[in-house]
């Protein structure tokens, strides 16, 4: 099944793609959030059956002030896509993605590269580990 992880931004959303048999995702495209004509263009290319969200809370299992916005997000996704939308805990996401990135090519490459297709990407393989781990302990 091809799923389709979207980490949402005040500013920016970030897309990963994967099919859950694989654990791994790769980032697919940043676009400006709520962008719609450009998410419409990326499902229409994907065709995911599942799209998982990035879900904002604290590390005290709290929400955010950001999540309100997040839900309403997934309410448009749904009316908008007809596709069955998840959302999966994105904590500490963000620090790992900018990691990673710093990792790879230094303060330089943090500057432009798309830290939320990262993240997206990130959110998208915790998910399908969660999901291998489950069909392991039926």
């Amino acid at each position: 099944m091809l799923v389709i992880a979207i980490d949402y931004g005040t500013k920016k959303m970030g897309l990963a793609v994967s099919e859950t048999e694989l654990l791994y995702a790769k980032p697919i495209q940043e676009i400006q959030n709520n962008n719609w004509n450009e998410l419409d263009r990326m499902i229409i290319k994907w065709l995911p059956e599942l799209i998982i969200v990035g879900y904002p809370i604290n590390m005290n299992g709290k929400k955010q002030k950001i999540t309100k916005k997040v839900d309403q997000f997934c309410n448009k996704l749904k009316k908008r896509y007809k596709i069955p939308i998840i959302t999966h805990d994105e904590r500490l996401t963000t620090i790992e993605a900018k990691s990673i990135i710093f990792q790879k090519g230094g303060f330089k490459a943090l500057t432009r590269t798309c830290i939320h297709s990262i993240s997206a990407k990130i959110i998208l393989e915790s998910w399908i580990t969660t999901q291998d781990q489950k069909k392991r302990i039926l």
